[in-house]
């Protein structure tokens, strides 16, 4: 047998490794796609750096991509190719499911008619590998259900998301405009969420040992008969990490604005959340609750929470109560600074507010002003006397 000179072995060895360089450093790919059967196609072949552009029509749902997966700065894009006129997946259990997806972003996508959920995002039922680096954004999903526990999107097993300047509105009469379940180091910005007050749905709900998640600048119209449920009620097996003795950890809601709903937040089986400078507007039972659903021994009770330099105005008429405690709660952990508080049908003193702790530094009876509450506008006035309290003002750019 004639041998192979060395000389060729090593130049064939140098063309491979010169062929994944290439590939490795090929530019990122830009696909279109007008039509159901090339949308599946365009993902099936998608790699780091793809960018999937959707022509606008109409795409069936029931879309289900198990581990999608790009590469840090080279995410995979799915994105509207006009986010002025957006494509629909329409109908389906879930409008888009994947399972261990990591660097994927959804961008300006319509999902409308969902039976079961808009977009449902998790782990693959390993929690040990999350899903991760996700960005949703631009995203419209309306019509999801709409009886039973059906969410606009469904997250389970999410680290290091982004939810940004999203519309969801009429999702399950007994679900979530955004249901997290074990999700951690996200954020969800300038959203909005529209619904009726008098279902016992939540806008968005962070439970199942969830941590570090923030919401940020959106707007709660009706949103359920919770508006904010900082915690809930999770099945054990179900808890990422199993080992959380809390249904919720350190939660941010700041500058949202709440319009309506049963309570707008509530602190369910929390271990340390912070509610501050948001403007909430006549909500219907409850100004907030304080509740441990969660009742296993492991459970730390819901505890330290942190209700600050927000604006309430309310009526007495509307309301049972300013808050609703349950039992088995540690209500004295709970702060209260800085709060500016109106009864619109009532002169109402701290006193009467019924708060498990004295407040520090709170004004009460002075009409805010907003500029046109029946209307749904609550910016304030120039001449409001209210001081450091409510949604603050963007901040200007740098």
């Amino acid at each position: 047998m004639r041998s192979i000179p060395r000389t060729s072995i090593v130049a064939a060895l140098f063309a491979l490794f010169l062929a994944e360089v290439s590939f490795a450093q090929a530019p990122a790919r830009t696909v279109d796609v007008s039509t159901f059967a090339e949308l599946v196609t365009a993902v099936r072949d998608a790699r780091p750096g793809t960018t999937i552009r959707l022509a606008p029509g109409e795409y069936r749902g029931n879309l289900h991509w198990p581990n999608l997966r790009g590469s840090e700065g080279e995410p995979i894009v799915i994105a509207a190719r006009d986010s002025a006129n957006p494509p629909v997946i329409l109908g389906g259990a879930n409008g888009i499911q994947l399972n261990s997806p990591a660097y994927v972003e959804l961008r300006n996508l319509v999902f409308r008619g969902a039976t079961g959920n808009g977009l449902n995002i998790d782990d693959g039922g390993n929690p040990d590998q999350p899903a991760h680096h996700l960005v949703l954004s631009g995203l419209q999903i309306r019509d999801v259900g709409p009886a039973g526990n059906h969410d606009g999107i469904k997250l389970s097993g999410v680290d290091d998301f982004q939810i940004v300047d999203c519309l969801v509105e009429r999702w399950g009469d007994g679900g979530s405009a955004i249901d997290m379940v074990g999700c951690h180091n996200g954020e969800i910005v300038g959203c909005q969420f529209r619904h009726r007050a008098e279902i016992p749905a939540n806008g968005v709900q962070t439970k199942g040992g969830s941590s570090k998640v923030a919401v940020r600048r959106c707007r709660f119209e009706d949103a359920g008969d919770r508006g904010v449920n900082i915690g809930g009620s999770t099945g054990r097996e179900f808890f990422r990490p199993r080992s959380a003795n809390y249904e919720a950890k350190d939660i941010t809601v700041e500058d949202c604005t709440f319009i309506g709903s049963g309570t707008p937040i509530a602190f369910v089986g929390v271990d340390g959340a912070v509610v501050r400078h948001n403007t909430i507007y006549r909500p219907r039972r409850w100004v907030m609750r304080i509740l441990q659903e969660t009742q296993a021994a492991e459970f730390v009770p819901c505890r330290n929470g942190d209700f600050s330099n927000n604006l309430v105005v309310f009526r007495v008429s509307d309301l049972r109560s300013i808050i609703n405690i349950g039992g088995g709660t540690a209500p004295g952990t709970f702060e209260f600074e800085r709060n500016h508080w109106f009864c619109e049908d009532a002169p109402l003193r701290e006193d009467r507010l019924g708060l498990p702790s004295k407040e520090r530094g709170g004004r009460y009876g002075f009409d805010p002003l907003f500029v046109d509450p029946a209307n749904g506008d609550l910016a304030l006035q120039p001449k409001s006397p209210v001081r450091n309290a409510g949604v603050r003002p963007p901040a200007a750019p740098q």
